[in-house]
């Protein structure tokens, strides 16, 4: 079934944050929401998972969803090894050994298994964030919601980060809901782009991707009527910036 968030809205205070969001999630799809920074994205992925009580509106099939996060910082145990880091966070779903053969296998798919013995003090900046990953896909989840988890690195490992996670996807396809502020990305990732307001955020646009996801690369032609699309979006908005 497709989950649903139907005419949401939701505050602070008496500061609104998200006004009147109507958007639905096809199974196993990516959805990538972009907006501009502080808007609402994570308060959107947060009314998503159940954390955030919207103050109006409905949520139509989350309820009975197991949900993981991937966020921006990796938010590692500092006194745990890599592979233990990534087990602990599946021990309330299965026993150790399950949880271990989970773990290895993603590891595997996003070149960690090397690592898996290192403390976090010891992996890169891109290792951390792979791991972060490899822990978000390794819980048993319906949906994966990812808070700018490919911003806090270079280019380069940016890219690799992206691709790493596409192969995970891969492995094993979930329900994905990513925010970003990063037109690039939206198109690289997704099979739909939702775009959002300043705040209190709005739907502006939402469309799909059609380019086959195996064709897209960043800066190439086969992206561009995309991308145009999201720069016309954007830039159009006077309450986008």
């Amino acid at each position: 079934m497709d989950y649903e968030l139907r005419s949401v809205s939701a505050s602070y205070g008496s500061e609104p944050v998200l006004c009147d969001i109507s958007l639905s999630f096809a199974p196993k799809s990516i959805t990538v929401i972009l907006g501009p920074s502080g808007c609402g994205k994570s308060t959107l992925l947060n009314v998503i998972a159940g954390l955030k009580v919207p103050e109006g509106g409905a949520r139509l099939g989350f309820d009975a969803a197991r949900f993981s996060y991937a966020f921006q910082d990796p938010r590692l145990l500092p006194w745990m090894r890599a592979r233990d880091n990534a087990i602990f966070a599946l021990l309330g779903a299965m026993d150790r050994e399950e949880a271990g053969g989970r773990v290895d296998r993603f590891m595997q798919a996003a070149g960690l298994a090397e690592a898996a013995d290192r403390l976090p003090s010891a992996l890169s900046g891109g290792m951390k964030q792979r791991l972060s990953l490899v822990r978000a896909f390794s819980f048993p989840s319906e949906l994966l919601l990812l808070d700018e988890a490919f911003q806090a690195v270079d280019l380069r490992t940016k890219l690799e980060l992206m691709d790493v996670f596409l192969e995970l996807w891969r492995e094993e396809e979930r329900t994905v809901v990513c925010v970003t502020h990063d037109i690039d990305e939206a198109v690289y990732l997704a099979d739909r782009v939702v775009v959002l307001s300043d705040r209190p955020a709005r739907v502006l646009d939402q469309f799909t991707v059609e380019v086959p996801r195996d064709e897209r690369a960043l800066g190439a032609g086969v992206t561009m009527e995309a991308e145009a699309r999201l720069y016309r979006a954007v830039l159009s908005r006077p309450d986008f910036v």
